[in-house]
């Protein structure tokens, strides 16, 4: 079972719009491609930069009209929720620091949501977006992209279905090396903002990279954390956010964890990866190997699931592009989330029910509580405190 070709007819298209994504964004563009590769939406509309000219710009590039390009993201949802013909969505892909501003514009409005992570910077920031998303009965996706990947929903099917048992440890690492020096110095643009507090809020790599992990460990399992011990640490001379961490949990089935992001790991590129292990079996899956998880069960031999294959679940197959042995990744799995995210908006259009699986804005809460947790814990020399996460900001 493969996701074939359905291209909506072009009447019956979701319109989206986009903030930010102007000249030389990199995150921008893979939203865009990643919509575009389900055919079930089309940009009509957007803020691209918060220079007018590079919007302009973009938008012919795009082939929008000039009276959808707007210059500035408030006016971007005055006039969109006032058309007849108004924006079913807003993707946004500035930077961290006006996650929260431009998400509550819209959603003050009526109009779905899609963020890139962190949700935003503060605990309040995130109870009063989750508030607006169930007030207003609006959508609101967090693009948490590796929760995209097939065999991560393999991952998922089997803990569900109790396949390694009680789940006892929980394993996690995404080392990355290219922040080993301070190129922020030298006006790397990624590297300036990431490192910036005004810009990236109160954590570099836990915020950037460790959410990830949290996340990932979270949609797998279904386990909340109860309590932690952070040490976040800055190795580069003069930088003012973390650039590594070590985190050790426990989670409310009193399992364990242990999670390492680092951003000063020479030699790594993108190395997310997590090891789960049950009173059964174990599982382990990599970022940088997405196509393959291992299953190891007690008294019998490793085995090495791979994608695009029958003996999956149907949740990792309706999941699946291309046919085993063809290498699946990074724009498919961010593909599958707007795939999920537009499945969505259109059956509650013709008032269908919809079981379709994304990670929303209290997966972005819970992160943003997470980084918190993580910070404060550091602060007090890696003292263990209660990091458990309740909807409604239950402290």
């Amino acid at each position: 079972m493969m996701i074939q070709g359905h291209f909506f007819e072009e009447g019956k298209k979701l319109k989206y719009g986009m903030v930010g994504g102007g000249p030389g964004s990199f995150i921008g563009p893979v939203h865009r491609a990643a919509i575009a590769m389900n055919g079930q939406a089309q940009i009509v509309a957007g803020s691209f930069s918060p220079i007018f000219e590079e919007t302009l710009m973009t938008a012919k590039e795009l082939g929008i009209s000039e009276d959808r390009a707007y210059k500035s993201f408030e006016e971007m949802a005055e006039k969109e929720a006032q058309r007849d013909d108004g924006i079913d969505f807003v993707s946004i892909t500035v930077p961290n620091y006006l996650h929260y501003k431009v998400a509550k514009a819209f959603l003050e409005k009526g109009i779905n949501v899609v963020c890139e992570k962190p949700l935003c910077f503060t605990i309040e920031e995130a109870e009063e977006l989750m508030d607006l998303a169930a007030k207003n009965d609006v959508e609101f996706m967090v693009t948490y992209t590796y929760t995209g990947y097939p065999m991560v929903r393999e991952a998922r099917e089997l803990v569900r279905k109790n396949i390694l048992g009680d789940i006892r440890l929980i394993i996690a690492e995404y080392p990355q090396g290219w922040l080993a020096e301070p190129i922020e110095k030298e006006g790397q643009t990624q590297a300036s903002w990431r490192t910036d507090p005004k810009y990236a809020g109160i954590s570099n790599c836990v915020g950037d990279i460790g959410t990830h992990i949290e996340n990932l460990a979270h949609f797998i399992t279904n386990l909340e954390i109860t309590s932690l011990s952070a040490r976040l640490e800055t190795f580069v001379e003069g930088r003012r956010l973390d650039d590594n961490a070590f985190i050790l949990l426990k989670y409310e089935n009193n399992a364990s964890g242990s999670y390492w992001p680092s951003q000063v790991a020479i030699g790594n590129e993108n190395g997310l990866k997590i090891r789960i292990y049950g009173t059964k079996g174990s599982l382990e899956w990599e970022q940088e190997h997405p196509n393959f998880l291992k299953l190891s069960l007690i008294g019998e031999p490793l085995k090495i699931l791979s994608r695009g294959n029958d003996y999956l679940s149907e949740s990792a197959q309706m999941y699946t592009r291309l046919p085993s042995g063809h290498p699946e990744g990074y724009f498919e799995a961010f593909a599958n989330l707007y795939r999920s995210f537009c499945n969505k908006l259109s059956a509650k259009k013709t008032g269908e029910k919809s079981d379709e699986l994304f990670p929303t804005v209290i997966d972005g809460a819970r992160g943003v509580k997470f980084v918190h947790d993580c910070v404060k814990s550091s602060n007090k020399g890696g003292e263990w405190i209660d990091a458990s996460f309740k909807i409604g900001g239950e402290d």
